[in-house]
């Protein structure tokens, strides 16, 4: 299981990196990486994934400075961490930052 601190830990002593999947939706909805990083920090686990295959991840809800929700898949990377993907979470995928659409 993920846990925050070590997401935070490997943001903090930059032992992550992003996926070119992660990379290019982070890009496709504007957000730079200080502010994947300040949602990191501000954020929360709203969900546990099992093993798929390429091993445990979650997802990180979090804010910017600016008050920005954003999503956050993070995995385990041999020692360090991998982004799999960002979004803005919008309908109809997401009613609110922490919540599923239907």
């Amino acid at each position: 299981m993920i846990d925050m601190e070590w997401i935070r830990r490997c943001v903090r002593e930059q032992g992550y990196f992003f996926s070119r999947h992660g990379d290019r939706e982070r890009r496709n909805d504007g957000l730079t990486l200080e502010e994947v990083e300040q949602a990191i920090f501000t954020g929360r686990i709203l969900e546990q994934y099992d093993d798929t295959g390429r091993g445990a991840s979650c997802l990180v809800v979090g804010f910017t400075h600016a008050g920005k929700p954003v999503h956050v898949v993070c995995g385990r990377w041999d020692e360090g961490m991998v982004i799999i993907t960002v979004t803005i979470p919008t309908l109809p995928k997401f009613k609110t930052p922490f919540e599923r659409g239907h």
